[in-house]
């Protein structure tokens, strides 16, 4: 804990020493949009409304670069109702930061840099042992530069599938079951949660170095810019270690006719059973009509991060309170 502590302070020093601003963003939010998750659900009595919890600070943060922000960043609370496992938590830590001008290589430059200082500066050294998938002590460099390898190349190494030649959700699921590759509720996932539980399935749990991801599918991304020599793809990228989502991060998408369109794909995507399709957000295409700058953004889950450099298995052993079922659970069963 003094660990989790003394990194966040390096965190915030390394993001004013680079000319960032720490801003704040509602917990209690209109739609819950910024990431692929399922929300909690809430009741605002004053306004006689329902309400979310956010399941990430990025659409407040992205209007604040719309409203004049170039560099800011925020380590906000965040909550996903979701499924609960050694590398899950239903409510964490994330940092999150955006920058006008850049985009999503200047940002992988920025996380080596970033990552490695803080890393030399808490350990004293860029080699830190961590613990495998299988509870064994590993050591891995944290000395830039990190190893790159892009979405389809992974997936196809790792189980023959080329997802660039299944367009259409329902063929790709033929093929998926066809290869006798176990995906839960694979009925319900659309194209986008799709390729992600597959990729989750076959491939990240062999990532241990610290590797960037690149190049995820746009109807995996819907904040993402598509990139420009090949549209079914975006400027995107996550650091995996471990076989931990650490942080993800891209080149925004600032086309407001381009975002409506995805939005109302995700939209259509939670109407046919996906919990974690992302909500309509028509104040965020509203502000970004206003004109938006090219801009790349970036989040961190601090217990992973701290979890991985402290060699704990479970996300719960690096927060002082986590949430369990309490030891008289009949009120809840009730």
């Amino acid at each position: 804990f003094n660990f989790r502590s003394d990194f966040i302070w390096e965190l915030r020093k390394f993001y004013k020493d680079n000319g960032f601003y720490e801003i704040e963003t509602p917990v209690l939010c209109n739609a819950a949009s910024g990431a692929l998750a399922k929300p909690f659900t809430t009741h605002h009595n004053a306004l006689d409304i329902t309400v979310y919890l956010r399941i990430a600070p990025e659409i407040y943060l992205k209007e604040a670069i719309i409203g004049g922000y170039e560099k800011i960043f925020e380590v906000a609370r965040v909550f996903r109702n979701e499924g609960m496992d050694p590398g899950h938590l239903q409510d964490f830590t994330m940092v999150e930061h955006y920058c006008a001008y850049w985009d999503y290589k200047d940002n992988m430059e920025f996380t080596e840099k970033m990552l490695s200082t803080i890393i030399k500066k808490l350990k004293g050294t860029t080699k830190v042992d961590i613990l495998d998938r299988e509870g064994k002590k590993v050591t891995v460099d944290f000395n830039p530069p990190w190893d790159k390898v892009s979405f389809k190349d992974l997936i196809l190494k790792d189980c023959g599938i080329d997802i660039d030649k299944y367009p259409d959700a329902e063929i790709l699921k033929k093929e998926i079951k066809r290869k006798k590759i176990n995906i839960e509720d694979i009925e319900s996932l659309g194209r986008g949660n799709l390729i992600d539980a597959l990729y989750k399935e076959v491939s990240r749990h062999k990532l241990i170095n610290p590797t960037f991801l690149l190049h995820h599918p746009t109807d995996l991304s819907p904040l993402a810019r598509k990139n420009d020599q090949n549209p079914s793809i975006t400027d995107r990228f996550q650091l995996i270690i471990n076989g931990w989502e650490i942080l993800n991060a891209y080149s925004e998408l600032i086309d407001p006719i381009d975002q409506k369109e995805r939005l109302d794909k995700q939209a259509d995507d939670k109407e046919k059973g996906d919990e974690e399709a992302m909500s309509k957000d028509d104040d965020y295409v509203k502000a970004m009509e206003y004109g938006m700058p090219p801009i790349s953004g970036w989040g961190m889950g601090i217990e992973r991060i701290v979890a991985l450099l402290t060699q704990q298995s479970n996300l719960r052993d690096v927060v002082l309170f986590p949430l369990m079922r309490p030891e008289n659970s009949e009120d809840n069963e009730e």
